[in-house]
């Protein structure tokens, strides 16, 4: 005891110490600190293995930059308002990491862990909105935005301008105040910073962003002296495609080229740099005069209509004193609010920035570390006609393209999206068209304005016209509180526009399969209508890339829950067929997301549909509260956010909040035929977007899903679609199929990386499967990646594989979709129970979880899968491996685990090189169109020359089967090739994840013992 109270005397010693000498902390905040530091203290030695590598010296350090930058944030003035006064003894996120020698990338994948145990002392010490005030997922969103546009910008300027005096290869010496394209690169990044902080308000997006480096890029040309220039404006290959606009003789049409390089709008450009021009003339006090009346060198064979240009700007004396002003502007923002220091994306700090990977929602960690350039997603060379556009880097020396390859880097492929969203969508009308009009007027009643009215209020509690009041910025050009409003109203106008495009295309189809456009049962359906107003919305927040409004504010907003999200994002997908690659990787990976772990959080309408599919889990559900809140009225949700639409009144029936039976006790339109197939119910309610293949999940009966109607019906109505199953037991079969998938493809990455045997990855497939079927509260509160884990390592202990849990750890840590969370930090209830003294709710690590809850609950599944259990086998296969009448005679035989996503080539055979890949739709078309020619394809060498396709199918059939064949067909001649070298070779990788290596010098990620069985 005594050793204890020594030892943290001495932690808190070493805490003043740095508060004090490190950071020279006045003695109100250090006061506030140390009353935080003093509460949470005991956290330090409770949670040794969740953060960092688990020593006491490393926890010590995250610990203080974590208690800093809380106190910082949470007792500051952070009310957003911009004429506060300058906090004189105020410190930055960049100055607590220095001192406390912890860098920015692992500060963020070690925040999530201090906000989840500190939580209940900030709570006290600061409120129940302590989390939102704290903005921790803003800072990081804005950190791997700030790093991917700071990369942008970097490749941009030495496309144009020299990188030092006279050497084109050198990297820019930052450091030095000397050099003048030193100085020239660092203004720009300056002025950047100004404009985003003075311009564009509270939504700093991704795209606006890069709008307002063009934008200063622009202004670098203009004004950077030509010897510094790394072209020649009448390049024609510089801009873009090759292709320079002109306006007759009056030489180079600067903007328009830009945007034809950049994938930008001329109107925004040309009003983004409008607002450049005013931060240049309001901070820098430069006076502005029209370029068409200036003679400089800078502006010969440049068209200057319109553009506007400062005399001495880039001049040496005004171009220091213009540093120092921006540096200044820069300083009192940051000490203010304690934020990230972003120059140092132009500092070439590398000790702060750190290495490895980081994003927006999960944080990637790879087998090793990588520089800080990985952060950004570096380009990658790739050649495919649906990558983004190649950017327009130019050989300086010949003039023309350096790579004939396409770089698609995250800000190219936000800007690509962006276009598409600009040309496709905002030309659309910001009302129903007259085709949805009249599935809408055909309707029981005409719910045009139903449709209308809940649009706009839905809408506009996503993107409120202001909910930060005015904030009009002293000495600056105009109130960001107008520039806030503006986005958010184009920001609705997008959303609208694509929720009207789908619906339309969503009813079309419909209508197709009942033969009548009388949609009521779905069209009044208001939850149905919130989810694709949140689909649309989430799209459009997407492709803007947003540092405030991340994902689930939609569900917030709206009132939804990610298990209703998740029944429209496949319908979603199919109707809207011009929707980018990039959109509809999202939504893909959004319900991943939404599988994993979202619908099995407390509130979710899952566990409402749950207690009705499955009655005897209703006792644990209501015992921990999981069941979800009614969903608010539209009333309620325009009360909430201050909303005024006049004398549009809603509907009596929307008054109320929607209880269990209403507003989706629906009816299915009227049918023509007893064989009626709605083609929402075969292709879209819910198939997982994970791929069309999923439909042939052999693990499950053969059944049609049920219908959209049914997917957004009162749980205990029967279904429509008969069989006698109400829609909650048709849903949660439905569901648990789509968990199911997830679990395979889980599993299977995890036993190639392990290099494990087939037999092991059908019996863990197996074993969760039972798991979910007969020990569901498992799940429940939990990430499915945990159960996943725990039975990987409970499989390979029964089948007595030497095989750890440190092991298993050490390679899931490499798999894509890997937060550390999972294995630090799962849910566990003691209420019901007392174990060493404890009662309650807490989160422990895995290892923990594992012998404490997870052994207890499956043991007697455990069991089975040994040697006494040898009769399990055929019962845990799914019932179509036990019935083999449809596979063909002369094909291999078909493998028990279920067929995966996003496994095209797919692996046909366990012990051969052979993989086989399906039509693309487009050459089918072809061959239907042309009913003469074959219908099989061959890749690669014939078993004979001249000899039918038809024929080496069989030959390779045979051949897979072990028998003998009289050719050169051969496909062990070398090593049997993994499954995820052979998508890798063909498809772009994302870079988080590496390939399978050995096991050697493992780190221990967990605790040392060995988990008992």
């Amino acid at each position: 005891m005594e050793d204890s109270k020594s030892e943290n005397g001495v932690v808190e010693a070493r805490f003043t110490e740095l508060c004090k000498s490190g950071l020279s902390l006045d003695e109100d905040m250090f006061s506030k600190a140390l009353k935080f530091f003093t509460e949470s203290k005991y956290l330090l030695s409770a949670n040794m293995s969740a953060i960092a590598s688990g020593t006491p010296e490393e926890i010590e350090r995250y610990w203080f930059a974590f208690v800093l930058y809380s106190v910082k944030r949470l007792s500051g003035k952070n009310d957003d308002k911009q004429d506060m006064e300058i906090d004189k003894n105020g410190f930055t996120l960049s100055q607590i990491l220095k001192a406390t020698k912890v860098n920015i990338i692992d500060f963020f994948k070690e925040m999530s862990q201090f906000v989840l145990r500190a939580g209940p002392v900030l709570s006290n010490l600061y409120g129940a909105d302590w989390e939102k005030r704290l903005e921790a997922k803003e800072l990081q969103a804005n950190f791997v935005h700030m790093s991917l546009l700071s990369k942008y910008y970097k490749r941009v300027y030495h496309e144009f301008f020299l990188t030092s005096d006279g050497e084109k290869d050198k990297q820019p010496a930052l450091s030095s105040t000397t050099c003048n394209v030193s100085s020239y690169y660092r203004f720009g990044w300056l002025l950047f910073l100004a404009l985003r902080r003075h311009v564009f308000g509270h939504f700093k997006d991704l795209v606006a962003c890069t709008n307002g480096l063009v934008s200063i890029l622009a202004i670098l040309i203009l004004h950077v002296p030509v010897r510094f220039r790394n072209f020649c404006i009448r390049d024609c290959s510089r801009f873009g495609d090759g292709i320079v606009v002109r306006n007759g003789s009056k030489g180079v049409e600067l903007l328009a080229s830009l945007c034809n390089a950049y994938e930008t709008s001329e109107d925004v450009l040309r009003e983004t740099l409008k607002n450049t021009n005013k931060v240049i003339v309001n901070i820098l006090k430069k006076k502005e005069c029209f370029a068409s009346e200036c003679k400089a060198e800078t502006l010969d064979h440049i068209n200057t209509d319109g553009l506007t240009y400062f005399e001495d700007l880039m001049a040496e004396a005004s171009l220091n004193s213009s540093l120092i002003i921006l540096e200044k502007d820069y300083d009192d923002e940051i000490q203010n609010n304690c934020q990230l220091d972003e120059r140092v994306f132009v500092s070439d700090e590398e000790n702060l920035l750190g290495m490895g990977s980081l994003s927006e929602g999960a944080i990637g960690i790879g087998s090793a570390k990588r520089k800080f350039d990985a952060l950004s997603s570096p380009a990658k060379s790739i050649i495919t006609p649906l990558s983004p556009p190649r950017s327009p880097l130019m050989s300086p020396a010949k003039g023309h393209p350096a790579n004939l390859k396409m770089t698609a880097t995250p800000v190219t492929t936000a800007m690509t999206t962006a276009k598409w969203l600009r040309t496709v969508i905002s030309p659309l009308p910001s009302k129903p068209s007259a085709e949805l009009e009249r599935f809408l007027s055909s309707c029981d009643k005409d719910l045009t304005n139903d449709i209308t009215r809940r649009a706009r209020i839905i809408l506009e509690a996503i993107f409120p016209r202001s909910d930060l009041g005015e904030r009009c910025i002293a000495g600056s050009l105009q109130s960001a509180n107008l520039m806030d409003s503006i986005w958010a109203e184009q920001r609705r106008l997008e959303a609208m526009k694509l929720y009207y495009r789908v619906l339309e295309a969503l009813c079309t189809a419909e209508s197709q399969v009942v033969h009548a456009n009388n949609l009521t049962s779905l069209l009044s359906n208001e939850r149905f209508h919130r989810c694709m107003l949140a689909c649309s919305a989430e799209l459009v927040l997407a492709t803007h890339k947003t540092v405030t409004m991340l994902f689930p504010v939609v569900l917030e907003r709206t009132g939804i829950t990610s298990f209703d999200l998740s029944k429209v994002i496949e319908s979603f997908i199919r109707h809207e067929e011009s929707l980018p690659r990039e959109l509809r990787r999202h939504l893909n990976s959004l319900e991943e997301r939404l599988l994993e772990s979202m619908v099995w959080e407390k509130g979710s309408s899952m566990y409402n549909s749950l207690i009705v599919a499955r009655p005897a889990l209703s006792a644990e559900i209501n015992r921990l509260g999981l069941l979800a809140e009614p969903m608010p009225s539209l009333d309620a949700v325009a009360m909430h956010f201050n909303i005024p639409f006049g004398n549009l009144h809603p509907p009596p029936s929307l008054q109320k909040n929607e209880m269990p039976g209403q507003n989706g006790d629906i009816r299915s339109p009227k049918r023509v035929c007893g064989e009626y197939r709605n083609v929402l119910v075969e292709r879209n309610s819910f198939t997982s977007p994970l791929k069309d293949r999923l439909l042939g999940f052999s693990s499950l009966k053969s059944k049609l899903p049920p219908p959209l109607q049914s997917a957004f019906a009162s749980p205990t109505r029967p279904n429509p679609g008969g069989g006698g199953e109400t829609c909650a037991e048709t849903g949660i079969n439905v569901f648990f199929s789509k968990i199911l998938k997830l679990v395979a493809v889980r599993i299977n990455g995890m036993v190639e990386r392990l290099k494990l045997n087939q037999h092991i990855r059908e019996t863990v497939y197996c074993f969760v499967q039972q798991i979910l079927s007969q020990r569901t509260a498992l799940f429940f509160n939990r990430h499915i990646d945990q159960i996943i884990l725990c039975s990987l390592y409970g499989v390979a202990k029964i089948s007595q594989l030497n095989l750890t849990f440190k092991e298993i750890v050490y390679n899931y840590r490499k798999q894509p979709q890997c937060k550390p969370q999972v294995f630090r930090s799962v849910y566990v209830d003691r209420s019901s129970t007392r174990h060493n003294g404890k009662t309650g709710q807490e989160h422990v690590d895995i290892i923990t979880f594992y012998n404490e809850v997870f052994v207890p609950s499956v043991k007697p599944l455990l069991v089975e899968l040994g040697p006494a259990g040898a009769t399990l086998k055929s019962n845990l296969l799914p019932e179509v491996h036990r019935n083999s009448e449809g596979q063909s005679p002369g094909s291999p035989r078909v493998s028990s685990f279920p067929s995966l996503p996003d496994m095209s080539p797919k692996k046909v055979s366990a012990t051969h090189n052979v993989y086989v890949s399906p039509l693309r739709s487009s050459k089918m078309d072809a061959l239907i169109s042309h009913s003469s020619r074959s219908y099989y394809a061959c890749v690669g060498e014939s078993t004979h020359a001249y000899q039918s396709p038809s024929k080496d199918l069989t030959a390779i059939n045979n051949r897979l089967n072990g028998k003998k064949v009289n050719s050169r067909l051969n496909f062990d001649d070398v090593g049997l090739v993994s499954d995820s070298l052979v998508v890798g070779s063909l498809y772009l990788q994302n870079g988080s994840c590496a390939s399978s290596s050995g096991i050697a010098a493992l780190n221990p990620p967990l605790k040392s013992e060995q988990p008992d069985s």
